[in-house]
């Protein structure tokens, strides 16, 4: 198969910022238990991985073909290799900082550079779909496969313990490996580097800040900051959430936070079936009120699950399998509006577009996890998962401005 080795790379590059970047959950809970950090402290770390990505995005998005993909994937690799290794030794909560600072400013390029790829090893329009779809499902089982390698890692029986670090030698060595395929693959990339633009960053900010005020785009902007918002907040504090709401142990709070995931890979896989015969304002509209019928639904489950003791999947109180399936409805919103967005702009303005995508994501991420996080630690994590309704309010506001605009 012509292209074998990059494409490959790429998968196995997802594959590892799948499981650092949302593992940020699992070390959220477990700096609380390690370092006696509070609940409003421990959402910084959403802060150093978000912030890191709109920061170097923006920076590094005008420059990415002078750098050269390759070589930005490789920069990037190397990076999250080497504070990899460092974790284990370095214990402190300023570790886990720097932790999510390589890995937000990594996963920048990361994203970037095989977007940009993927056009370069696919031959036409179908192959690209094709590839674009299995790479993005490849992030999920990522996702997925980071919750179980961590809970491994993870001893109940002593919740201070720090043993737990040692899994970044693991995923040290896999970003290694994903390094050394990527130096031997071969990527031409002379095509893009002869066409790439001669603009500077001020004109290429102009540029940008040009799009993001158009009445259609702003919309969006705000659609996707709070989309971000409602999903990471969730996704970042359901460890906790299951550990100190419905006190399970805290390996098994980690490895049901994967349903989570499971829930949002199902729900973008039904949705893009869907889609094809009903109306997209339709099926996300009826999404968002699902979603928070099952908030209202869930979350008082909770209730029932104080005092009982639990020690694995099959005796799990009922909330911690409920709850989670907010992925499902939640998931087909982010996809189907960037679609949306993309679709209605046209193709040279679709560079600065990712480029708002990505920062307004990252912000959206950030601002979600640092409220949840300080309503959690002052109200409880029943009340901070409420907080999600507001978000789910002002989308449904939006997708309907959003339609408007859109005719």
């Amino acid at each position: 198969m012509k292209n074998w080795q990059i494409k490959t790379s790429l998968f196995l590059n997802y594959f590892v910022f799948a499981i650092l970047l949302n593992s940020v959950g699992t070390v959220i809970l477990q700096v609380q238990n390690n370092y006696g950090v509070s609940e409003g402290s421990a959402s910084v770390l959403e802060a150093f991985k978000d912030l890191s990505i709109a920061i170097v995005s923006f920076l590094v998005s005008s420059y990415i073909t002078r750098i050269g993909y390759k070589n930005a994937m490789l920069i990037a690799l190397g990076f999250v290799t080497l504070v990899c290794f460092i974790m284990p030794s370095a214990t402190g909560f300023w570790s886990a900082k720097l932790l999510f600072a390589a890995v937000g400013s990594g996963f920048a390029l990361i994203k970037m550079s095989v977007y940009s790829t993927i056009g370069l090893v696919t031959k036409d329009e179908k192959e690209h779909i094709s590839l674009m779809n299995f790479i993005e499902s490849f992030f999920m089982i990522g996702i997925l496969t980071g919750y179980f390698i961590f809970s491994s890692f993870v001893d109940d029986s002593n919740p201070q313990s720090t043993e737990w670090l040692k899994v970044y030698y693991l995923l040290g060595a896999i970003s290694l490996a994903a390094f050394l395929l990527l130096l031997t693959a071969k990527l031409d990339e002379s095509s893009v580097r002869a066409g790439a633009a001669d603009s500077s960053m001020i004109d290429d900010f102009a540029k940008m800040f040009q799009l993001m005020v158009t009445p259609l785009v702003l919309v969006f902007v705000l659609c996707a900051f709070f989309y971000v918002l409602v999903e990471q907040s969730i996704m970042s504090w359901l460890p906790t959430y299951n550990s100190k709401v419905l006190q399970l142990p805290t390996a098994l709070s980690i490895e049901m936070a994967s349903i989570l995931a499971g829930a949002t890979a199902l729900g973008r896989f039904l949705a893009g079936i869907v889609m094809k015969k009903l109306n997209w304002y339709v099926v996300l509209t009826g999404c968002l009120l699902l979603a928070g019928v099952l908030v209202l639904t869930a979350i008082p489950l909770a209730k029932g699950a104080e005092g009982r003791v639990v020690t694995g999947w099959a005796d799990a109180p009922l909330a911690a399998f409920i709850f989670p399936l907010i992925g499902l409805f939640l998931s087909p919103v982010y996809p189907a509006i960037n679609s949306l967005i993309l679709s209605s702009l046209p193709k040279q303005k679709h560079g600065l577009m990712s480029g708002l995508i990505i920062i307004f994501s990252a912000l959206g991420g950030t601002t979600g996890s640092i409220i949840t996080g300080n309503i959690f630690g002052k109200f409880g994590g029943q009340t901070a998962f409420y907080f999600s309704l507001i978000p789910i309010g002002i989308l449904l506001t939006g997708l309907f401005f959003f339609k408007k605009l859109q005719k």
